[in-house]
This record gives C-alpha cells, sequence and structure tokens, in this order.
C-alpha cells in the first residue's frame, strides 16, 4: 500500500504542476493522460510483484507441510521397524517443518491480504484513467469554447474602449450626409436655373411675335392712309 501512496502523491505534484503551467488544455491533457499511463504500467508492475511474492510464499508454505508430512511418514516407518530413537530424531524434523510451515501460512495470507488491496488499487486506477480518457474531449471542447468567448469578449472590450475609432465613423457619416445633402442642393438649383432659362425663351419668343404684329398693323393702317397712286396713272 506504501507504493499507491507514494504513487498518489506523484501523480498529484506532477498535475498541479502541470496545470499552473498549462497554456494548451488539450496538450496538458493529453500530457496527463501519457502520465497516466505511464504510472498505469509501474503500477501493474509493482503489483505483479508483490503477486510473485505471494505464489512464492504460498509454495514455500506448502513445501514445508510436505516435508513435515514426509518426516511423519519416515517416522511412522521407524515405529514400524522398532527403531523408536530414530522415529523420535523423526518426529523432531516433522515439528521444525510445522514450525516453519505455520510460520510460512501467517506471512503468505498477510501478503494475499496485501495483494487483494493492491489488486483493488489498480483496478480503481484503471478505471479512473478510463474514465479521463472518456472526458478528455469533453473537457477539450469546453476549454475551446471558453477560449473563444475570452477573445470575443477581450475584442468587444478593446473596441468599446476606443472611442477614437467610433467618433471618427460618425464624424465621416456626418460628412457623407453634408455630401449627399450638398449634391441635393446643387442639382434642384440646376433644376430651377434650367426651368426659369426656358420660361425667358417663350417669353423672348412670345414678346417677339407680339411686336411685329403690331408693326404689321401699324404698316397697314399707314399704308391705307397715303394717296392711291395707282388711280393718277
Amino acid at each position: 500500500m506504501g507504493f499507491f501512496s507514494r504513487l498518489k502523491t506523484l501523480v498529484s505534484s506532477n498535475v498541479n504542476d502541470m496545470i499552473s503551467k498549462a497554456e494548451k488544455p488539450e496538450k496538458m491533457l493529453n500530457q496527463l493522460l501519457i502520465e497516466m499511463s505511464e504510472q498505469l504500467i509501474e503500477s501493474k508492475k509493482a503489483v505483479a510483484m508483490a503477486i510473485a511474492d505471494e505464489k512464492k510464499l504460498e509454495r514455500e508454505a506448502e513445501n514445508q507441510r510436505a516435508q513435515a508430512q514426509e518426516w511423519e511418514r519416515k517416522a511412522m516407518l521407524a515405529v514400524q521397524a522398532g527403531k523408536d530413537d530414530l522415529a523420535k530424531e523423526a518426529l523432531m524434523r516433522k515439528k521444525e517443518y510445522d514450525s516453519a510451515y505455520t510460520e510460512y501460512r501467517k506471512q503468505w495470507e498477510a501478503q494475499k491480504a496485501s495483494v487483494d488491496k493492491l489488486k483493488e488499487s489498480l483496478k480503481e486506477l484503471q478505471n479512473k484513467i478510463e474514465e479521463a480518457q472518456r472526458k478528455k474531449n469533453l473537457l477539450v471542447a469546453r476549454a475551446k469554447r471558453a477560449e473563444a468567448q475570452q477573445k470575443i469578449q477581450s475584442t468587444i472590450s478593446s473596441v468599446a474602449g476606443n472611442r477614437s475609432a467610433f467618433d471618427a465613423f460618425d464624424r465621416m457619416a456626418a460628412k457623407v450626409d453634408q455630401m449627399e445633402a450638398e449634391a441635393d442642393a446643387s442639382q434642384e438649383l440646376e433644376s430651377l436655373s434650367s426651368n426659369a432659362s426656358l420660361d425667358k425663351r417663350f417669353a423672348e419668343l412670345e414678346h417677339s411675335d407680339s411686336s411685329a404684329d403690331l408693326m404689321l398693323m401699324e404698316l397697314k393702317e399707314k399704308m391705307k392712309a397715303l394717296p392711291d397712286k395707282s388711280n393718277g396713272l
């Protein structure tokens, strides 16, 4: 269990350091998953070694038990042969192996309990890594959306804070309005001038025709008053 405590401390330290320095969330998350995968591999190696130790203790305990049974069998043979002294020696050896078996059995049971806990911790770690992998894309999408919102807000704040640009835009709009008004006025004056010129021309024409008619009538009256020279001829 000490191994996983050290592992947790190491991972927490690495994660906190990476988060504090992170500029690209996607890059950081990918790196975190790599770190987790590497730690998972190391954890599996450690658990495998613990399992190997457990199996070794189990085999040794079984070997001690088998040796004890073998010396018991030999003691029985000695008794059958009427050699009690030899039987006693065999029983003493059996006792030694029984004691060793009991001790190995205790060690094996303790190691097995530890291995079971390690397996559970390893499974939990693997589940968390798998969950992190599933969440990575979602976190990346959220990070990109937040980054876009920050850029937009920064742009809006920058533009809103630059009043000179808006003032210049308003002045240009006013200038365009003035230009349009002046153009309309020029067009209207030109139209008025054209109409006045046309009226003047017709007035002159009418005046000219009236004067000619009057002069013609005066000439005819004058001619009537003259003596008729044709009779004298």
